[in-house]
């Protein structure tokens, strides 16, 4: 069987996944004979055989069969893809392309591809997509600006971030609708985003070293978190699940959490030996109603 190699223009070509897909579908080209891959791949695989098909504009993809089968998908498998492609995993594009073959062939397995929570191909793809969400929630949580003064005069907050999987660019809706009236910029190592006010840029990845440094606003920020520091409620490996030690060399607090952990249990004996004080003012109780 003739194998065909598909060479996206980037790793989250959301576009051209789906335009090669539906003509390999439509061609009935199995999955096992379908090699995905991007540019950053196929230069880095010296022996890859030369692409025989391509979902980048301008090549030739093979042409539907005389009984082609017909391919509707739901909104939430489409929605799922949409997640999928963001994962770093090499093998999500396969396994896209699996679910959608097995969609298009009818019967209880295309119902099982459907439906069943307890496929496997689906368990995978869904347990992808959940991976891509925490990293997204992870992005919202541990991206810190810092400001430069642009050759303008105008103010830009930049912050460096590096994330498991490609999401900057999906992300980027979430720090518009946040910081709408803010110049800023995430750099990353995949990709840049830049929004001005008005319009959002993207560009290529970058470098930690692009980032500006620490200023004095994030020594005042580190003043405040070390005294907002409750050493009674510290759960250490819990702060560790929702933060993970992977992010903390991109925290400003991070360098202060492993002092004030080693002081935790001291501070919090003082706190318990300490007199009971008294407010500055009494709050006057609500009068009764008539």
């Amino acid at each position: 069987m003739q194998r065909h190699t598909i060479t996206l223009e980037h790793p989250t070509d959301w576009p051209g996944f789906r335009t090669a897909a539906r003509a390999l579908v439509q061609a009935n080209v199995p999955p096992h004979a379908v090699d995905w891959r991007c540019p950053a791949d196929a230069a880095e695989d010296l022996f890859a055989p030369e692409p025989e098909s391509s979902g980048i504009v301008g090549n030739t993809l093979p042409g539907p069969t005389p009984h082609a089968p017909s391919l509707r998908v739901s909104p939430d498998f489409v929605r799922l893809c949409e997640q999928l492609i963001l994962h770093r995993d090499p093998a999500r594009f396969t396994l896209m392309y699996r679910l959608l073959w097995r969609m298009a062939q009818g019967g209880a397995d295309a119902e099982a591809a459907r439906h069943d929570p307890l496929d496997a191909d689906r368990m995978q793809a869904h347990h992808m997509a959940r991976a891509v969400a925490r990293d997204k929630h992870k992005m919202h949580a541990f991206v810190r600006f810092r400001p430069v003064v642009e050759p303008d005069g105008q103010t830009l907050h930049m912050a460096w971030f590096e994330p498991d999987h490609y999401i900057t660019e999906a992300n980027a809706g979430f720090f518009i609708r946040r910081f709408t009236q803010m110049r800023w910029a995430i750099l990353t190592p995949d990709a840049s985003v830049r929004w001005d006010g008005r319009h959002l840029h993207t560009g290529p990845g970058g470098q930690r070293s692009d980032a500006p440094p620490p200023d004095a606003g994030e020594a005042l920020w580190l003043t405040y978190y070390r005294h907002i520091f409750n050493p009674a409620r510290l759960k250490l490996n819990m702060m560790k699940k929702e933060m993970p030690t992977r992010y903390w060399h991109n925290l400003p607090e991070a360098a202060l959490i492993t002092e004030l952990a080693q002081t935790a249990h001291e501070r919090s004996a003082k706190m318990v030996e300490a007199d009971a004080t008294e407010p500055r003012r009494r709050i006057a109780g609500k009068t009764a109603r008539a």
